[in-house]
């Protein structure tokens, strides 16, 4: 594929990844591996309410400030994507992050997006406190399920992500299921909670709906965005820009309750830290699943969590399973067969002739594009099944619109490599 010198190329082309990527890109790649990180996430959902009853104290309270704990757990994570970047290495060229403030001041300007949902996700931390001070646990968990649907519409509007009536009918019943089991702990009696004022209640509920849907589903979107950046990477700088917010946060409550941060900290246990390692893992855990597979099925992962967590509770602890939960269930795994059954296909499955770098033309532009990956009438590209890191770029749907290829970022970084007389070789033939 060559060009004339100055203009724009036409074609797609490879990304430029380090040459040992691709086969590291194939470990993220497949069935098995969503299995795993499906596997992984309700091990991890599973023991979290068992550590979150140990670390009570006999009041049935909590000896620690739950703010720190969230910013010790963002500092868990941080800590964990540097020694991750010591291993297997930023996935670009030039000086690593940690060599060079230059570098880090670089890749913090390209990563900028993922502050985004780092800010979201403080402030829901702080929402879910304040919802159990005016709401009780039964009405904070019914509107919680109201954030599947959220998903499912930011989903369309962020990404353009499209479900048909299948799977919009899988998405509510969903939401039926979760709330049917959730049923058996509605009080029978009247109203426990406190009388609040009507606007304080609903901006309460907008948040705890709209907040973590709109962090987890941007989350996605700025991780996915750069396909092309190691996954490691903008793991630091999620969790990097996390335990800044975290950290502000912090301050701001030490600062209110007149107590310094030592103090902040007391009250911490070997419990507590093993609540934090727990918090922090789902974290990590969470960020693979919305770089190879999805926010859908995140979200579906913490149902089954949920679902196997009860049944543990009753072979181990002989807790009682009710109708409403065999109903609930029977209705998730329904939702769950419809979501991922009647779903669009991916690209591989159809055969197509290939182009001559040996990749399946678009459906709409009849260039090679990622896998997975379609356009729009109005040329926007659409993610119809979760890609992995061995995509490449996709053309613009107008014939003389530019490609959209390589960020300027990794662009940048290869000309300071060529005057350096240091070659890269693309992973296929431009």
């Amino acid at each position: 594929m060559s060009t004339k010198q100055g203009d724009i190329e036409q074609s797609p082309v490879a990304i430029a990844y380090q040459s040992s990527s691709r086969e590291k890109a194939s470990t993220f790649s497949g069935n098995a591996f969503k299995i795993s990180l499906v596997v992984l996430d309700c091990a991890f959902l599973g023991m979290q309410p068992v550590l979150v009853h140990l670390s009570k104290n006999k009041q049935g309270s909590y000896s620690f400030d739950p703010v720190s704990v969230n910013f010790m757990t963002e500092l868990a994570k941080t800590a964990f994507a540097v020694v991750t970047l010591l291993i297997f290495g930023t996935g670009r060229p030039g000086t690593p992050m940690y060599l060079s403030l230059r570098s880090f001041i670089s890749d913090a300007r390209h990563n900028y997006l993922l502050a985004v949902p780092a800010a979201l996700y403080a402030v829901n931390n702080n929402i879910k406190f304040a919802m159990q001070l005016i709401f009780s646990p039964t009405t904070t968990k019914m509107l919680g399920n109201l954030k599947m649907l959220a998903i499912a519409v930011l989903m369309r509007l962020i990404m353009n992500r499209r479900f048909n009536i299948i799977q919009w009918e899988a998405v509510f019943l969903l939401v039926a299921g979760i709330t049917i089991n959730q049923l058996k702990n509605c009080p029978t009696g009247g109203s426990v909670e406190a009388e609040v004022p009507w606007l304080l209640a609903f901006l309460c509920t907008l948040g705890t709906v709209t907040v973590p849907s709109m962090a987890s589903v941007y989350n996605e979107y700025a991780l996915k965005k750069h396909m092309d950046t190691s996954v490691h990477l903008q793991n630091f700088f999620l969790y990097f820009y996390g335990a800044c917010f975290n950290l502000a946060g912090l301050l701001c409550v030490s600062w209110w309750k007149q107590q310094t941060l030592v103090q902040m900290f007391r009250g911490q246990s070997v419990v507590t830290y093993m609540l934090i390692a727990n918090n922090a893992a789902q974290g990590i855990l969470a960020s693979f699943f919305y770089k190879f597979a999805d926010t859908i099925l995140k979200k579906y992962s913490s149902t089954i969590a949920t679902i196997v967590t009860a049944i543990l509770s009753y072979f181990m602890f002989g807790h009682q399973l009710s109708i409403n939960f065999v109903i609930g269930v029977s209705i998730v795994l329904i939702s769950m067969h419809q979501f991922f059954t009647f779903g669009d296909k991916p690209a591989s499955s159809v055969h197509k002739p290939l182009t001559p770098g040996g990749l399946e033309p678009s459906s709409s532009t009849g260039h090679a594009g990622m896998p997975g990956s379609s356009e729009s009438e109005n040329g926007r590209r659409q993610l119809i099944f979760s890609p992995s890191l061995e995509h490449i770029t996709v053309a613009s749907s107008s014939a003389n619109g530019p490609l959209v290829g390589r960020s300027s970022y990794y662009i940048k970084q290869d000309a300071e490599r060529s005057a350096k007389s240091e070659t890269l070789q693309p992973l296929l033939p431009r």
